[in-house]
């Protein structure tokens, strides 16, 4: 059974492959949006080893071929039947460099649409076992994300050799650019 998870609770994955699904229901607002999802693939240092490293729909694919994206959403109607985007990790390939991965969902062009998270509702990530199709956690934003345009819904980390994931629900005022800013 899946455990729903709180901002800030975090739980050990126990997994080697593993399936990031984000969804999200727009509002009604007569206009498309258009969310994206990304992965920054961290050093000690919580920068990513190189620009590559910083998966996103320009960048699908990690170097390590642990983490790449299954495709980009550009209308926010998957959610309906499951995930809006996808991020697929296998964790016996992460580069040994890296010793976490933030999971994060942008608005593509907020700012010239005047879109924000606080018109995005029904917002979530959960992970799942990509063997079984299980969900194994699952966390929903219920802040009010009125100025942000991009969110760090959770991140994955390594502790004493085990991967945990961490409910975050971090926003940021500056889209894709901010994420990018942070950790690269």
């Amino acid at each position: 059974m899946a455990i729903n998870l709180q901002k800030g609770q975090r739980i050990e994955i126990g997994l080697k492959h593993i399936t990031v699904g984000l969804g999200w229901d727009p509002a009604e607002t007569g206009q498309d949006f258009d969310l994206d999802a990304s992965a920054c693939l961290l050093n000690d240092a919580k920068k990513v080893p190189t620009e590559n490293f910083f998966v996103f729909y320009n960048n699908p694919k990690s170097p390590d071929e642990s983490c790449y994206s299954t495709g980009d959403d550009r209308t926010g109607g998957n959610s309906a039947d499951g995930d809006d985007e996808q991020l697929i990790v296998d964790l016996t390939k992460v580069d040994p460099r890296v010793t976490s991965i933030v999971f994060a969902a942008s608005i593509y062009e907020a700012e010239a649409r005047k879109q924000n998270f606080g018109q995005v509702q029904n917002s979530y990530i959960r992970i799942c076992d990509t063997d079984t199709g299980e969900e194994i956690c699952k966390y929903e934003l219920c802040e009010d994300f009125s100025i942000e345009t991009a969110i760090e819904f959770g991140r994955l980390y390594l502790h004493n050799g085990n991967w945990k994931f961490e409910a975050t629900g971090i926003g940021h005022p500056n889209g894709l650019q901010g994420i990018v800013n942070k950790y690269c």
